[in-house]
């Protein structure tokens, strides 16, 4: 993972630090997803090992927001595959290549540290580091997760198109396709 200055808010009571997740931090991440999972159905799918799911292989970073000393949000970077819709969509307007492009993924933080711009800290970073890469930022959402989507709107995401796609759900689940302005 590369390796960057640490972000910070200092204009919340407590300071947030965005910093490379660890493999000391899979547990702690695997906690807060299941908080996530119960509050928000994120993600669709509970995976057997959250913890795996977690940390992809091939992925190009992986960060955590810390609050007050504790674990509280987490954002992985995936390459773009030919299969992955968001990449191709985004391709297909920017004439680039879906392998030119870098999946937002597993995002979330838990509800009790919402409000405090950890997800766009971590958001942040996670464009950071796709762009310092000579990459372009692109995510799916769920149409059902409003605040996610709220969150990509207020930061200027371009929303590229809303389908249904087989998530291994009992249906289809209507996404969002976003690329990074």
């Amino acid at each position: 993972m590369h390796t960057d200055p640490r972000l910070r808010a200092d204009t919340h009571p407590g300071v947030a630090l965005i910093r490379d997740r660890t493999e000391g931090d899979l547990d702690a991440c695997a906690h807060l997803l299941a908080d996530v999972h119960a509050d928000d159905g994120y993600p669709v799918n509970w995976p057997p090992r959250p913890a795996d799911w977690l940390a992809p292989a091939g992925a190009l970073g992986a960060w955590v927001a810390e609050w007050s000393g504790q674990v509280m949000g987490h954002v992985t970077l995936c390459p773009g595959t030919p299969g992955d819709v968001a990449a191709g969509l985004w391709s297909s307007r920017a004439a680039g290549a879906p392998e030119r492009a870098a999946v937002v993924s597993r995002l979330f933080v838990p509800p009790a540290a919402r409000g405090h711009g950890l997800g766009t800290l971590l958001l942040t970073r996670a464009v950071r580091e796709a762009t310092g890469r000579g990459l372009h930022p692109v995510l799916e959402v769920a149409a059902s997760d409003t605040a996610a989507t709220a969150l990509y709107e207020r930061q200027g995401w371009l929303r590229l198109a809303t389908l249904d796609q087989d998530w291994g759900a009992a249906r289809p689940v209507t996404v969002h396709c976003y690329a990074h302005p």
